[in-house]
């Protein structure tokens, strides 16, 4: 009998397991790939050795500004791909080792749910019977795949984030479909590379959810680094490498060596035996309360499977509430200050409310922004760079609601901004936090005495 049974070993997963190991429970975590998931194995790890990569390579081309000359500047695709995947199998052996240092035991294979009974939940897998008290079901998503007539006979000119990760050839041209992170981050790489990239997006600016200003801004940067965008407009049909599209009632159509298809992802909730017990889905994925429990007792649901916050870091901290609320401590899950970063060349982080969504919810609300070259550090390492900072804050009280970043290295100050957040402090609270001089995330600072 195992006291915690997880079935996944993504980001909540594998962090479940470590955290409920760790508190001396028994575990047992079935994956039937690779430990670490998409995340680790087909998404964010991958995605972002190869975007460095092409950071360094911006930064070589553009060596001049800061006094460096660097003639025939280029580069190896093939090295780049051989270490990506050096990165992720190095990774991909740390999980595993954490695994057996808090003696959680894996199963590779997939596992099934085959009924709940008095004694416990009873999984099938590998040929085998498991009976455990709890089940986590973190089975992740994947890349969804529209109904668009011609993707099927296109043969593998169509691309998912999985298959572009193991292109050994370099493509000329790339056509993105769609415009969200997936999509925007791999047209930044590909167009660094000097790849021709059109990114067809249905909406009518890319990155929908994120400040749409500064959206907006990136969009420009990333044209005139020569990516090609075509906004509100539909996909209609793809004939062989062709990809055909309406905008304003009118048809034009764009060629591409490699299409991406970069839609979005969907839940995987088949092949689980989530029907043999019961569990009830919501909008596509399991539906969870704020401790993610299904309606099923000692049956939990975590990560992309809810069909919610499809972000890896959301997942952990959602797995993290599964395990402390099964070890007697109370946790709920809070959506409010979860990060988002998307990391092209410059990064774009943001977290809280945007000011579409704060005057959706009328919320009242004050907004500040500053250009990020405020902050010294940002000038002394983004020559000609252009960046910015906003800030929103309650109108009432001046409690910390939103922070949007737009310039290198965002990503890694945004967090300071989730703590804002997640523990409700005010504009008068954040004036007397000392930020080291010169950072780059002495913007943050300086926003809050621009109110």
């Amino acid at each position: 009998m195992y006291n915690l049974a997880i079935i996944g070993g993504g980001p909540a997963g594998y962090v479940a397991a470590e955290r409920a190991g760790a508190k001396g429970l028994k575990v047992v975590l079935f994956e039937k790939k690779d430990l670490g998931g998409v995340c680790l194995n087909e998404g964010c790890i991958p995605t972002k050795t190869l975007l460095y990569s092409a950071k360094l390579l911006d930064n070589a081309k553009t060596g001049e500004k800061y006094g460096i000359t660097t003639d025939n500047v280029s580069f190896d695709f093939s090295k780049m791909m051989a270490r990506k995947n050096k990165v992720v199998k190095k990774l991909v052996g740390g999980v595993g080792m954490k695994m057996k240092h808090h003696k959680v035991e894996t199963v590779k294979s997939a596992a099934v749910i085959k009924s709940r009974t008095a004694s416990g939940v009873e999984i099938v897998a590998d040929g085998r019977l498991f009976l455990a008290e709890n089940v986590l079901v973190s089975t992740g998503s994947e890349a969804a795949v529209p109904p668009i007539s011609g993707l099927k006979e296109a043969g593998d000119v169509i691309v998912t984030n999985r298959e572009i990760l193991q292109l050994s050839k370099l493509p000329e041209s790339l056509v993105v479909i769609g415009g969200g992170v997936i999509g925007t981050e791999f047209a930044s790489f590909f167009s660094s590379l000097g790849t021709k990239v059109t990114v067809i997006e249905m909406l009518d600016e890319i990155l929908t959810g994120m400040d749409r200003q500064m959206s907006t801004m990136l969009r420009k940067m990333l044209e005139k680094k020569g990516v090609e965008f075509h906004l509100s407009s539909k996909v209609t049909e793809v004939k062989g490498n062709v990809v055909v599209f309406e905008k304003d009632g009118k048809s034009d159509s764009v060629q591409g060596e490699k299409i991406l298809l970069s839609v979005g992802r969907r839940p995987n909730i088949e092949g689980v035996g989530l029907e043999n017990i019961g569990v009830e889905l919501f909008r596509g994925g399991i539906k969870v309360d704020q401790q993610m429990r299904t309606n099923i007792p000692n049956v939990y649901a975590a990560g992309d499977v809810t069909g919610f916050s499809l972000l890896a870091h959301t997942a952990s901290r959602e797995g993290e509430v599964v395990v402390n609320n099964l070890t007697g401590r109370r946790d709920v899950m809070r959506y409010n200050a979860i990060p988002g970063v998307v990391y092209t060349n410059p990064e774009f982080s943001g977290v809280g409310l945007t000011e579409d969504v704060a005057k959706a919810k009328k919320i009242p609300y004050k907004v500040a922004t500053l250009p990020m070259a405020y902050a010294g550090r940002f000038i002394a390492e983004n020559e000609g760079g252009e960046g910015l900072c906003k800030v929103l804050v309650g109108e009432k009280y001046g409690e910390i609601l939103g922070v949007h970043m737009l310039g290198n290295p965002s990503s890694e100050m945004i967090y300071g901004a989730v703590m804002a957040i997640e523990n409700e402090m005010t504009l008068k609270e954040m004036e007397e936090v000392v930020f080291p001089h010169p950072t780059v995330s002495e913007i943050f600072k300086e926003n809050v005495f621009a109110f």
